[in-house]
């Protein structure tokens, strides 16, 4: 099959496909023509990355899965190295997670202090300066 095919079949674009062949994650037959063919192997391989992806794992880091998949597994999850990244990308987020909540927290804390020290005004887009 063609990349408008395979990238369809897959639920990406073809920009997405040609993304994952620049990095060496998906690598097609070449006809005489120069086309490039896939077959329901790639559809597979570009669905794990997809679905990874959605998950918070980037193209980049798919490559455990990958090989996994490429060693014989039915899922790119079999293997010990996949579990791996399962948890690099679970520390990752409860990271993020911790940052975004200390930025909220001290976002919510100048909100109220603002607040408080606001005076009313009926038509004031800011708080005078003397009022500070």
């Amino acid at each position: 099959m063609r990349i408008g095919e395979v990238a369809r079949r897959a639920g990406v674009s073809v920009k997405a496909v040609r993304y994952y062949e620049s990095l060496g994650l998906v690598r097609a037959a070449r006809l005489p023509n120069g086309y490039r063919e896939y077959d329901d192997a790639h559809v597979h391989r570009i669905r794990e990355i997809r679905t990874l992806g959605e998950l918070g794992i980037t193209a980049e880091r798919t490559r455990p899965f990958l090989d996994c998949l490429d060693a014989g597994g039915s899922s790119g999850d079999d293997c010990p190295a996949s579990l791996d990244t399962y948890r690099e990308a679970i520390a990752d987020m409860t990271d993020r997670i911790a940052r975004l909540s200390t930025r909220r927290d001290l976002l919510a804390e100048r909100l109220a202090a603002a607040t408080a020290r606001a005076v009313p005004t009926p038509r004031c887009e800011l708080v005078p300066e003397e009022s500070r």
